[in-house]
């Protein structure tokens, strides 16, 4: 399954992004094995620098942050080089890739259930550089990284509370990040983060303020849409969440997580019809549940035989699902010739 990033920024500097184009390969099939403790992130690593032939290629890093966290570990990488990150236990990442001490981009990786490769979860990525010049966005390539320029004051409380959230010191983080937000009302990722260590903590009406003030400082911060959206969604408040995940998808086409959400929003408002093109598009983006949901969908409304494809699909994908008889048993009995 191959699909876009969900997140791109081009930055200031003399070195500028061409286009990133992030190949997701997160295929939850084979089990892990334990590998030192823990679940391993992996990924080769396709890099143009044809417009460096005459000088040499810029300093290039890969980051690994916590959803929720600091920073787990970074690695230099260069054209057809391979990353690997250990001793991962489950959760929300992000990807962060770095050109000359500059972010250009982030995406979001999620380590859960199994994988099919037996080295561990894969994240290829493949971009292009471009010495000078400001670089086209693509279309399909979404502007959401959006990482804030604060005042050094302001970035070294924000430094502390993201080292405070690793150590799940989460009062004081959310008392540096309530220092930041009073400095600048604008500074929508430190509202984000704020939002999603008081929903960590089930504060969920302080979560869902910070997500809203978010919003108001960005209106096109992908991941305030998503996590007001996934609030919402695990409060039942589904027609709530439509809103923001609309816009999620409007700003991030090609994310699977808003996708697979807003689908399931509306299989819960019960217009199975609304959900089908998100749910769809959450099944090519690197969300193989989504199968699960539309042979749901499609069983319910007496569509046997496309349920069943759906259900084969989502095998594929994940060949060690648990109950993979019972659905054997289905596509056996309710797939056409």
């Amino acid at each position: 399954m191959k699909a876009k990033s969900d997140f791109f920024r081009v930055m200031p500097g003399p070195v500028r992004i061409l286009h990133i184009m992030v190949v997701l390969l997160l295929l939850l099939a084979a089990s892990v094995p334990a590998q030192r403790g823990g679940l391993v992130l992996f990924g080769d690593v396709k890099i143009d620098d044809r417009g460096f032939k005459n000088s040499a290629p810029p300093k290039v890093m890969i980051v690994l942050y916590k959803d929720v966290g600091g920073e787990i570990g970074r690695q230099p990488i260069s054209d057809g080089s391979r990353y690997t990150f250990r001793n991962l236990a489950e959760g929300n990442y992000e990807i962060a890739i770095e050109v000359d001490n500059n972010e250009i981009g982030r995406i979001r990786v999620v380590i859960a259930g199994l994988s099919n490769d037996p080295h561990g979860f894969r994240q290829d990525l493949e971009f292009a550089l471009k010495p000078k010049g400001p670089a086209p966005i693509k279309e399909g390539v979404i502007s959401a990284s959006d990482v804030y320029d604060r005042p050094a004051a302001d970035k070294s409380l924000f430094e502390k509370a993201e080292e405070a959230v690793n150590k799940k010191k989460y009062d004081q983080a959310i008392n540096l990040l309530k220092q930041i937000v009073e400095n600048d009302k604008q500074d929508f990722q430190a509202w984000t983060l704020l939002g999603t260590v008081y929903f960590v903590q089930q504060d969920t009406a302080n979560s869902e303020k910070a997500y809203v003030s978010a919003l108001a400082a960005k209106p096109t911060f992908g991941l305030a849409l998503i996590d007001l959206g996934r609030l919402r969604s695990s409060q039942k408040r589904y027609q709530e969440a439509i809103e923001p995940l609309t816009r999620a998808v409007e700003v991030q086409p090609q994310s699977g997580e808003a996708n697979l959400l807003l689908g399931e929003a509306y299989l819960q408002l019960r217009k199975g019809s609304k959900a089908i093109p998100y749910l769809n598009a959450a099944a090519e983006n690197g969300k193989p549940d989504a199968h699960l949901r539309l042979g749901w969908l499609y069983n319910a409304a007496g569509m046997k035989d496309k349920a069943a494809q759906e259900y084969e699909q989502f095998l594929h994908k994940q060949p060690n699902y648990p109950d993979r008889k019972k659905l054997e048993d289905y596509i056996a009995a309710n797939k056409k010739n």
